[in-house]
């Protein structure tokens, strides 16, 4: 068990569409589950367990939690577990399309332990994971849980509850044992199958994340974190010791700023997961963000070929300048003028024009032509397109059918506009298949 590295995960508990304190515990904490799915993201957690606590039978509250949860997917940039209200392979199948990693199935319902081997099929092992209250849910049917099941996760967990199931698999508590809160390393100490810890241990300390990460390094605990396959003593550095940092947009590839790190704000940022650098003008280290809340959360780190320059892809939150421009590049020189090369700026061009369209109507306008129609027409024009974009496939040549691939990408997105669909929305969904 000690290959699997120690995680710490944030816990979200659905309840009438809000967000409250625990299983027993009705308190909202937050009106707004999404945003707070992206402050635990935000914190340094490894993950983010959310339990859909509707009532059994409601199929109603159970659809808009559904939909919930795919608006935690989407604010999240850590994997997502979803849990609770499946009874059907179906139940599973709506969390993993909701953008969810893994899906749970709660054992203490006989139900699910019913559709195991018919999810874990269908969906894979790797999907699946089980809830267990008492050790005995798992050990009954220990074999099948080998077989079908990537994880376990321990609902109601204490430091008073010595017992644990006969598997040999990684298992994550969740637990709201306050004793562990100063010292999560000594709840890995106890059992070694344990991988990770949630609940309201973790969820009252999100912002110490970073810290319980050091604790337990130093405790020899091995945790998951941005680990370096070169250290700062490997980068080659410039006549001030620095290394420049090249710092870009995540999810558009935009940059965004140059700035430095010598080698504490190089080690900062592989421990806290948030950009740091070394201001020279001010000739200390500089967090991004610390006055602004502008803060970059580190998403990849890459050195070039001569470890001299290190390229940053981010998530960025407000503005990147300091002049309020998202990037810091915005002085043009000179440019010539060129055909936009870049499929995604293309893509989000022409569509930036559809929607403005829908909001702004230009006479004479073919797309709001079809938008003046309504659904049915977009509809009938997205088939016919498709159609004739097979037909062309079957043809010899390549411009015929590269015509009427363009022809059915331009309706497809009035039919994104009309349904309000964002192509981020799209590729989120496609990056998780």
């Amino acid at each position: 068990m000690s290959d699997y590295k120690k995680r710490f995960l944030a816990s979200i508990f659905l309840k009438d569409e809000k967000a409250v304190r625990s299983f027993s515990d009705p308190t909202v904490i937050n009106n707004d589950p999404a945003i707070l799915a992206q402050e635990y993201s935000n914190s340094n957690v490894d993950g983010i367990i959310v339990f859909d606590l509707s009532a059994a039978g409601d199929d109603k509250a159970h659809e808009k939690a559904l939909d919930i949860i795919k608006d935690i997917c989407k604010a999240s940039d850590v994997p997502v577990i979803g849990a609770g209200n499946v009874k059907r392979m179906e139940d599973i199948k709506k969390l993993l399309y909701a953008g969810c990693k893994k899906a749970c199935l709660n054992f203490s319902k006989t139900g699910n332990i019913e559709i195991l081997t018919e999810v874990s099929e269908k969906f894979g092992k790797d999907k699946i994971i089980a809830c267990f209250s008492e050790p005995r849910q798992i050990d009954l049917i220990k074999e099948d849980v080998l077989k079908f099941v990537s994880e376990l996760i321990y609902v109601g967990f204490n430091a008073d509850n010595k017992a644990f199931p006969e598997c040999e698999m990684p298992i994550t508590v969740i637990t709201d044992d306050s004793s562990f809160a100063q010292k999560p390393y000594k709840l890995f100490e106890m059992e070694t199958r344990i991988s990770g810890i949630s609940g309201n241990v973790i969820n009252d300390n999100a912002l110490n994340i970073s810290e319980y990460k050091e604790v337990c390094l130093e405790n020899g605990i091995d945790i998951l974190r941005l680990e370096p396959k070169f250290s700062f003593a490997d980068l080659k550095k410039n006549s001030d010791g620095m290394v420049p940092v090249i710092v870009q947009d995540y999810r558009t590839d935009q940059v965004l700023m140059l700035a430095y790190m010598n080698e504490e704000a190089y080690n900062k940022t592989l421990s806290t997961g948030k950009m740091t650098y070394f201001s020279r003008s001010r000739n200390k280290l500089w967090l991004k963000g610390e006055t602004s809340s502008h803060f970059q959360y580190v998403m990849s780190l890459t050195a070039d070929c001569d470890l001299d320059t290190i390229l940053a892809k981010v998530k960025q939150i407000g503005a990147a300048c300091h002049t309020g421009s998202y990037s810091c590049f915005f002085n043009e020189i000179a440019s010539k003028d060129y055909s936009e090369k870049n499929p995604q700026k293309v893509l989000d061009s022409v569509f930036d024009v559809i929607k403005d369209r829908k909001v702004n109507p230009r006479e004479g306008s073919y797309t709001n032509y079809l938008f003046d129609k309504g659904l049915d027409k977009i509809l009938k024009k997205v088939g016919e397109e498709a159609t004739e974009m097979v037909i062309a496939a079957k043809n010899e040549g390549s411009n015929e059918i590269v015509y009427e691939m363009s022809d059915f990408l331009y309706h497809m997105m009035v039919l994104m506009a009309e349904k309000n669909v964002s192509w981020e929305e799209i590729t989120d969904e496609l990056s998780r298949r």
